[in-house]
């Protein structure tokens, strides 16, 4: 099969209505789209991701009517729902919600919830639109990898395994949508993203739930995720790392740097600098925003590097920062759990 980039977007509605599976942008990442309600088109989604069936899916609604064909809303959630779609839709936020059964099991992985969003993409809602059913949409990439951020990023994933990306280019958070489920006064984050444990705090008391602790109840929980093919180390800072001898090793770097970076490596009692083979840097003005946008970026940079080892400095935990840092703690061979609110 040869795998076309195209910005035709009604080749794209016309093989979702054949149940084929097309790469398309959204504000977070590219996705891998199939018509929700056939079972036969999602399962195409898993076997060109390889992704395990008892991992779920999202279902991306065409509009808001769509909710409550696909969910149940028991009448204690109703107000708090509503108020976090009034707010966040369309937009990178996912409600966790008891499934109806035009849900098919198999996006679901058997699960009795259902996760649901809306997306702000223009290229995306005007597909959905025309298609006029909702779409299952993991990230557009094999399963365990770095998520895609371009329409060449997909490309490179499933290059042979598609028939269609749409490119709209770079993506706009770069990270994948925050997960959540209302339970009575509280939200329970099941994954972090671009809308804040901030932002949410303002609806309801905020239980942020470990990736390392729970059982998988939505998409994206796995403890190891979004990993390059390069080993990967969390650092504070990269002024106090030392390599191996002879190693080469990246950097992903947070701190502001003054022209090439160096570090000191200790060889027969002499020390001499030795600068990194790679640098690149989230965001020169250590804005948030700009380093999640960056992020699946740059790692796939230094990924195609040949290297054996990329270090990654820790960013803040509050905000965004902590969104950021729970895709590098799943990268890194050793995944540690987000810090509990406050941040």
């Amino acid at each position: 099969m040869k795998t076309v980039i195209s910005t035709d977007r009604a080749a794209a509605v016309e093989l979702l209505r054949k149940g084929e599976i097309v790469g398309l942008p959204t504000e977070t990442v590219y996705g891998l789209a199939a018509d929700a309600l056939n079972p036969i088109a999602v399962a195409k989604i898993f076997e060109a991701k390889e992704r395990p069936r008892f991992d779920p899916l999202i279902v991306h609604l065409p509009n808001e009517e769509w909710l409550e064909r696909v969910a149940k809303i028991d009448n204690r959630s109703h107000a708090p729902i509503n108020k976090l779609v009034t707010r966040f839709w369309p937009g990178p936020l996912t409600l966790v919600l008891d499934r109806r059964s035009i849900v098919p099991e198999i996006v679901t992985a058997g699960l009795d919830t259902v996760a649901v969003r809306m997306s702000s993409h223009p290229v995306f809602a005007e597909i959905i639109s025309e298609l006029g059913k909702p779409i299952a949409a993991p990230s557009a990439n094999r399963f365990g990898r770095i998520s895609p951020t371009t329409a060449q990023h997909v490309l490179a994933e499933l290059n042979g395994r598609i028939e269609l990306i749409i490119d709209a280019g770079r993506t706009q958070h770069g990270l994948e949508s925050t997960i959540v489920r209302v339970r009575g006064n509280s939200i329970q984050i099941l994954r972090r993203g671009p809308i804040t444990a901030e932002q949410l705090s303002e609806f309801a008391k905020i239980n942020i739930v470990a990736a390392s602790t729970q059982k998988i109840s939505a998409p994206g929980q796995l403890p190891s995720h979004y990993a390059p093919k390069t080993p990967l180390d969390l650092i504070d800072d990269a002024k106090s790392f030392s390599p191996k001898n002879d190693q080469r090793v990246g950097l992903l770097a947070w701190h502001p740097r003054k022209g090439d970076l160096q570090i000191a490596q200790r060889r027969t009692g002499d020390r001499r600098s030795l600068q990194f083979l790679a640098v690149r840097n989230l965001s020169e003005q250590q804005d948030l925003r700009e380093a999640a946008a960056n992020l699946f970026r740059y790692l796939r940079e230094l990924d195609a590097l040949g290297l054996d080892l990329i270090v990654a400095e820790r960013v803040p935990s509050q905000g965004l920062g902590a969104a950021i840092l729970d895709r590098l703690e799943r990268a890194s061979h050793g995944y540690s759990v987000a810090p509990e609110m406050p941040e």
